[in-house]
């Protein structure tokens, strides 16, 4: 099988800039901002629950971020990435027209990004295949001793 097709390449190239993207935005927050920062921030801008929402985002970012550019759960990462976008594109950048700097472009962006990556997955150059594939010959190998996975 050629990994090398024009939707490999394309989908990993997409999930690694979404997750470099995530990744830097999760360790400003994490890392520059600080979560008491980021609660404060978010305090101003109305979002409720803003410590928590602050930790929350700063998770989904960072974590999200890395996961997506490793492959690694990608389908689960994409959800609380995907979350932290419509919260920003509904409490923040929707007021602000479209067009950037204020407007909802980009989120837009990375929410559709993120949903695409939930629905399609981790692609051929993700480490979900290893994962899986290591799972697949782990139950393999029960199956043909006779044992059962409890």
């Amino acid at each position: 099988m050629n990994l090398l097709t024009r939707q490999n390449i394309g989908l990993a190239l997409v999930r690694i800039a979404i997750g470099i993207t995530f990744l830097a935005h999760g360790s400003q927050k994490l890392f520059v901002w600080g979560v008491p920062g980021v609660a404060n921030n978010f305090a101003q801008m109305g979002i409720p629950l803003p410590t928590l929402s602050a930790y929350l985002a700063t998770a989904a970012e960072f974590g999200g971020g890395l996961f997506l550019l490793l492959g690694l759960y990608t389908r689960l990462a994409a959800i609380p990435v995907a979350f932290t976008m419509l919260v920003a594109l509904h409490q923040v950048h929707f007021k602000g027209g479209f067009f950037l700097p204020t407007g909802f472009e980009y989120v837009l962006v990375l929410l559709a990004s993120t949903i695409a990556l939930g629905i399609a997955g981790g692609g051929a150059f993700a480490l979900d295949n290893l994962r899986v594939r290591r799972a697949t010959e782990r139950g393999e190998g029960l199956r043909a001793t006779g044992s059962k996975a409890a």
